[in-house]
């Protein structure tokens, strides 16, 4: 259920809070003179993470409403301060000064003319000396930033941009749910996904005002912002690669079962026919787990790629199991005929043929177990998945019921 808003509230400015007593006061202070300033009517969050330090009241004497997040981390912070907001819009940034609060309002005349959701940028607008740390600068952000856009075809500049604006309705239909940094990445993926359009405003950023280590770990953070786009993108990171080794794998092991083959500048033989016989085995398993996964993850949670619609409308369980059957049945024989030949000539030395033959029989035999291995996982999986639709849905007739 998505919590209640406040009618004549516009306006939530989130802000999650560790141990930032040095410099909270000063953000609380410049969202609610730029809120004043501009008439917008709104509020300012302070979702609080466990500080141990003088926080709270700091934050509470500069005007904000603090919430204690009961679980560590800086996603579970943002969103519990959502789910307490009470604004049609939230707008979301650290606490230690890097981002000026005071551009609140940038983000919400983009809301007022219709976007639903606005990054910040940081790389168009302007940045303080020694404010992003050079790696962070010109190799992290634009790579993570340029994979998620080619990944889930969005038109964004900054990717790691920690302020930003999102209409309240639209963040929980999204179902972020990331505790770590990698939240705000998972904002962006789920709102490409499901279409919605993202407008950026570029701001200004400055050196983190604390006098102490920031709470980001570079490589173990960026690897989780990483990990995060491979895994709602399967059918980029599996199932397309998968089916071109697929088809370059069979084309080499077909066209090396007659015996060497010629192309002018170079000869192809049996070597480039175990390649041929990896390529395929890799590509069967890319292709099986990406459609598995594909088929199997809640609506909302991917980004499929059109030109597969047809195969993931096509694959089930059955069919799987139907194709890893011939596949099986396919190898038996060529292998079984092998075998006869091998026991007719007094088992004798095999020719380059037959041993060429044998290699593709085991190919298909391969082939056919991890087919029918994805089609176990694949039942096993959207029963699951059937299961816990289901019980969700009982749980939230139960809440509606009480509510």
């Amino acid at each position: 259920m998505i919590p209640a808003t406040t009618p004549d509230l516009e306006l939530s400015v989130v802000i999650p809070c560790l141990n930032e007593a040095r410099t909270i006061a000063v953000c609380i202070q410049r969202a609610l003179d730029a809120m004043r300033q501009y008439g917008i009517a709104g509020e300012v969050v302070v979702s609080d993470n466990g500080s141990t330090d003088d926080s709270i009241r700091v934050a509470t004497a500069a005007g904000a409403r603090v919430v204690n997040c009961p679980t560590r981390g800086y996603g579970a912070a943002i969103a519990w301060g959502f789910r307490h907001a009470r604004g049609r819009y939230f707008v979301m940034g650290d606490a230690d000064q890097s981002y000026d609060f005071g551009l609140v309002p940038r983000f919400v005349e983009a809301a007022r003319a219709g976007a639903s959701f606005v990054m910040g940028s940081r790389l168009r607008g302007t940045i303080e000396p020694g404010a992003m740390p050079t790696l962070h600068r010109y190799l992290g952000t634009p790579v993570l930033t340029w994979i998620l856009n080619v990944l889930f075809g969005t038109r964004i500049s900054d990717c790691n941009c920690g302020m930003r604006l999102i209409e309240r309705n639209t963040f929980f239909t999204l179902g972020v749910v990331s505790p770590g940094m990698e939240f705000a990445s998972e904002m962006v993926v789920k709102a490409a996904v499901v279409g919605v359009a993202i407008t950026e405003v570029p701001i200004d950023f400055y050196k983190d005002r604390r006098d102490r280590r920031p709470h980001l770990r570079s490589f173990r953070d960026g690897w989780r912002h990483l990990r995060l786009l491979l895994w709602h993108a399967p059918d980029q990171m599996m199932t397309m690669p998968g089916l071109v080794m697929l088809a370059l794998g069979l084309t080499l092991a077909i066209s090396q079962l007659r015996g060497k083959v010629s192309l002018g500048f170079t000869n192809l033989d049996i070597h480039y026919m175990i390649l041929g016989v990896t390529l395929a085995l890799v590509g069967t398993s890319a292709t099986t787990l990406g459609l598995v996964i594909g088929a199997t993850m809640p609506a909302g949670r991917v980004r499929h790629v059109r030109l597969l619609k047809s195969a993931h409308e096509w694959y089930s369980f059955d069919r799987a199991a139907v194709v890893s059957g011939i596949l099986f049945v396919l190898g038996c024989i060529l292998d079984g005929y092998v075998l006869s030949y091998w026991l007719y000539n007094h088992r004798g030395t095999l020719t380059p043929f037959y041993t060429r033959l044998t290699l593709f029989g085991l190919l298909l035999i391969a082939m056919s177990v991890q087919i029918g291995l994805s089609a176990l996982l694949f039942g096993a999986s959207f029963t699951g998945a059937g299961r816990m639709r289901r019980s969700t849905d009982v749980v939230e007739a139960a809440e509606s019921a009480r509510g």
